[in-house]
């Protein structure tokens, strides 16, 4: 039996991120994903990777971004505001092709807000990422050994499309511990396989073909950037049919669903099993990837059955249930439970909110 170890989020993150084959970290402080960085600065030096402290969340965004384009696996980290300062160079990347994860401890805002968790930058991380209107993968745990699959799972899904992947966590889960199951640590010679199998990567001529940091693989500058926009609009439209992920549990006979991500999704599967309870069919839809949608899994709903739908998020005005009621298309009543600013979303907003659909 694989061995459990008692970790904070933040370092779990960043350990398997390591194990991953991360050989490259650029942040810069800021609270709550400190922690981060400062695990990066004792790991990296061990593995034979490359930790800096950059002068500005701008700074540290592009040197990941030349970090990529050098091939190696990348990685940088923020909460909120700082993300927000990180955003040209993260549509960089997206306009490069470039394979970086970027992971956004959330905290309360707008504006510098509080230090405290949040789900405010939901539309920043699915819907705005940067300017120039491109998407990203968006994963999103309820739980410390999600964070620790997703973390893992962010590298592969970032390398295999070659584009920028986001890990979406809030304050509470980076600095929450709990027991998790690490991977094994990938064996050098595969990460240096990983690294030499970038050919499109910038390493410096040395007598061999001149490569440009601008274009990493599959741009080609003989075709426009119209050209290159509708190649990259093709593949987030297949991202809807193959990169969907999310949790329906007790969805068969549900009369009412409630909808979740990240913590709030983990409290909102109690408050589904105190319904339960009850004698209230409740039941849970939970995105792990916010992006793309899981639209099919609403679809599906029976509408002639189903009294309402209750969209749970620590945000304030609603952001996540946006998207429900553009799947729902009315078809039946979206009610909210919400918490802003810091405040963890209580579980009795949840089932107050039920209870009155139910009525």
């Amino acid at each position: 039996m694989a061995e459990k170890v008692f970790m904070k989020g933040c370092e779990a993150v960043a350990e398997t991120a390591v194990r991953a084959g991360c050989r490259f970290f650029a942040g810069y402080p800021i609270t709550p994903q400190n922690d981060v960085p400062e695990y990066f600065a004792r790991r990296m030096p061990q593995v034979g990777g490359v930790f800096i402290q950059g002068e500005s969340e701008v700074a540290s965004a592009n040197m990941a971004y030349g970090a990529a384009a050098a091939g190696v696996r990348s990685m940088t980290s923020s909460s909120s505001c700082g993300i927000s300062l990180k955003s040209e160079a993260i549509s960089w990347m997206a306009g490069a092709n470039l394979p970086v994860v970027i992971a956004n401890f959330q905290r309360g805002g707008p504006g510098i807000g509080t230090i405290q968790p949040a789900q405010q930058d939901y539309m920043q991380a699915t819907h705005a990422s940067g300017n120039g209107g491109f998407r990203m993968l968006v994963l999103s745990p309820s739980t410390l050994q999600e964070a620790v699959d997703m973390t893992w799972e962010a590298f592969e899904l970032a390398d295999r499309y070659s584009k920028p992947v986001m890990l979406l966590m809030d304050g509470f889960t980076g600095t929450m511990m709990e027991p998790v199951v690490l991977p094994e640590p990938l064996p050098e010679e595969e990460v240096a396989a990983i690294r030499a199998s970038k050919t499109w990567a910038a390493r410096g001529k040395h007598g061999g073909p001149q490569h440009k940091v601008m274009c990493g693989p599959g741009l080609d500058t003989r075709v426009s950037q119209a050209q290159m926009n509708e190649r990259d609009a093709a593949l987030y439209e297949s991202w809807k049919q193959t990169e969907t992920d999310c949790e329906e549990y007790l969805t068969e006979d549900a009369e009412v669903i409630v909808s979740a991500y990240g913590i709030s999704g983990r409290i909102a599967k109690s408050a589904v099993n105190m319904l339960r309870a009850e004698g209230i069919r409740a039941g849970l839809i939970r995105p792990r990837r916010v992006y793309p949608f899981p639209d099919a899994a609403f679809e599906k709903l029976d509408f002639e059955r189903i009294r309402g739908i209750v969209a749970a998020e620590m945000s304030i005005p609603a952001q996540f249930a946006e998207d429900i009621a553009r799947v729902v298309h009315g078809r039946t009543g979206i009610a909210a439970a919400l918490s802003s600013g810091g405040e963890i979303l209580d579980r009795a907003q949840i089932l107050d909110a039920v209870r009155a659909l139910m009525k």
